[in-house]
């Protein structure tokens, strides 16, 4: 009997892999790292066929975990980041910067090498960009690809193939070059919802009138929930899998994780467009539906039926988040590796000083956190962080201080965001989170106080691996359709409401913040 789905989710460090029953219950997780080379500053790069080898151990050890035998798996999700695999004709790597190591065949989603691409998308104004936010981002596939074309053309005659990572480890599961219209609709300009989704003047503006062709890119694409096919005997092999088990098709990561902790409200319209899904890991992702569609700058989308049947979809975003309080750890002379239990020495510090020192603990110090860009609301990937107050202090408290203020800083961007959303006619109430920042007690007190909002923890270990198990329980047959699985699987939240005495503080914080906004346009608007 085929009553258990496993899922896995393809984050920026690891490979990530879970097994569910069809009440939602994770009976067993594993993980396993994923190496990253960075050539330099701007450019991050993974081995596509690295990644398929830790999707594999990840798979075994989980089903090992939770007792599952091959024969009752019935289905395969995936998620994954939006990175970009490059494979020849022959479907073999392709080394996305030249070079004799072909392995290294994958552009990173956070990889900036594409800066100049976006700008030149963004110039072109085409009214595909309305459902970008009316600026590309060098996160999207369009920009990287220009850049390959341009940088690489021996690698561009060469290509045969270009994939977003979720779409090549289907491919690599079943040999289906089908596609998601998750990935695409939301990383590649595909118009999900025109009679014609590729527009071939804006591929002509940006001079990629030949990418679907070099790319292998299908007319038609395979909503969330269904199935691209069933695993080969090689993949079943490699995953410790059978050939009776269905693929479903792939989703972005974020977008599992929306639908993990937002799915259960499919059928309740009127409650699903006040829900808020807030995806924290190395980034930060922000999404939320609506029957019809409402444009927004600097907002990604709206993409129709990016994730459910019927309903458009809108990002915003953080470009570091996670990685941004990492880099703090890294960077201070008092810090070091920024591993799980250094994270959570700061924070028990942060929680002595506040309790010592009151509402004048770090007051003089302020941050802007676009270290690696502006993702939303200001669409600028050229955006550079801001740190403002302060002392001549190395010591551990003066990390613990600065930490906090960032901390603090993240929180507001994320406000920024939501009060953008409302401004395009988003009448949100309640986040959900999902993600690592489940796990900063820090950031989880601050998204309630600093954005107002009413938050939801999920009571589950991991609601993106749930929302890509909730898509793979329709295509292995488990549920009729999303709504009814997002009904069948997700098992409730516990709910945190804001605390008002905090408000007037973080209130004048998000002032200081937007006045910090101002006077960096002033500084670099000098001559």
């Amino acid at each position: 009997m085929r009553d258990l789905i496993v899922a896995v989710d393809i984050g920026t460090g690891s490979a990530r892999a879970g097994v569910f029953d069809r009440s939602g219950a994770l009976l067993g997780r594993s993980e396993h790292p994923i190496a990253m080379r960075r050539p330099s500053a701007d450019h991050a790069e993974h081995d596509s066929e690295e990644i398929w080898r830790a999707v594999c151990v990840a798979v075994r050890a989980a089903c090992a975990a939770a007792g599952a035998s091959a024969a009752r798996v019935a289905s395969l999700g995936i998620d994954a980041t939006c990175s970009l695999v490059v494979r020849d004709m022959a479907g073999k790597p392709l080394a996305v910067s030249g070079g004799e190591e072909a392995r290294w065949d994958t552009i990173v989603w956070l990889d900036h090498r594409a800066l100049k691409e976006a700008d030149v998308c963004t110039a072109t104004e085409h009214p595909v960009l309305a459902h970008s936010g009316r600026v590309m981002s060098p996160e999207m596939e369009m920009p990287k690809l220009m850049w390959l074309k341009r940088h690489r053309p021996e690698q561009w005659a060469k290509a045969g193939y270009f994939f977003d990572l979720a779409d090549f480890v289907t491919w690599r599961a079943t040999g289906s070059n089908a596609r998601s219209r998750c990935t695409m609709a939301a990383k590649w300009n595909y118009l999900s919802h025109d009679e014609k989704p590729w527009s071939e003047s804006f591929l002509k503006a940006l001079g990629l009138e030949d990418v679907r062709e070099r790319g292998s890119l299908p007319e038609t694409t395979l909503a969330v929930g269904d199935a691209v096919g069933r695993l080969t005997a090689e993949a079943a092999l490699d995953l410790g899998l059978d050939t009776g088990c269905v693929v479903a098709a792939g989703l972005i990561d974020a977008y599992a994780g929306a639908l993990g902790v937002l799915g259960s409200f499919a059928a309740e319209p009127e409650t699903l467009e006040r829900q808020l899904a807030l995806i924290g890991g190395t980034s930060s992702c922000i999404v939320a539906f609506s029957r019809d569609r409402k444009f927004g700058f600097g907002m990604w989308g709206p993409y129709y039926e990016a994730v459910l049947p019927g309903w458009w979809l809108v990002e915003g975003g953080q470009s570091a988040a996670g990685a941004l309080l990492d880099h703090v750890v890294r960077t201070h002379g008092a810090g070091g590796e920024p591993s799980a239990e250094h994270h959570a020495r700061i924070a028990a510090r942060i929680g002595e000083m506040r309790v010592e020192e009151g509402e004048d603990f770090a007051a003089r110090l302020h941050v802007l956190p676009d270290f690696h860009g502006n993702r939303s609301p200001l669409a600028d990937p050229h955006a550079l962080g801001v740190i403002s107050g302060l002392a001549l202090d190395a010591s551990f408290d003066g990390l613990c201080r600065l930490y906090w203020r960032t901390s603090v800083a993240i929180a507001l961007g994320i406000r920024h965001i939501l009060e953008k959303l409302g401004e395009s006619g988003y009448a949100l109430d309640t986040l959900h989170v999902a993600g690592g920042h489940v796990r900063n007690p820090l950031l989880m007190e601050l998204y309630r106080d600093v954005t107002g909002r009413r938050v939801v923890v999920p009571d589950t270990g991991d609601a993106v691996l749930l929302g890509t198990a909730i898509a793979a329980a329709v295509a292995g047959g488990l549920y009729p359709d999303l709504p009814a699985a997002g009904a069948g699987m997700y098992p409730g939240g516990t709910a945190f409401l804001p605390d008002a005495r905090r408000k007037a503080g973080y209130d004048r914080d998000y002032r200081r913040f937007l006045a910090l906004y101002r006077h960096r346009a002033e500084l670099e608007a000098i001559d």
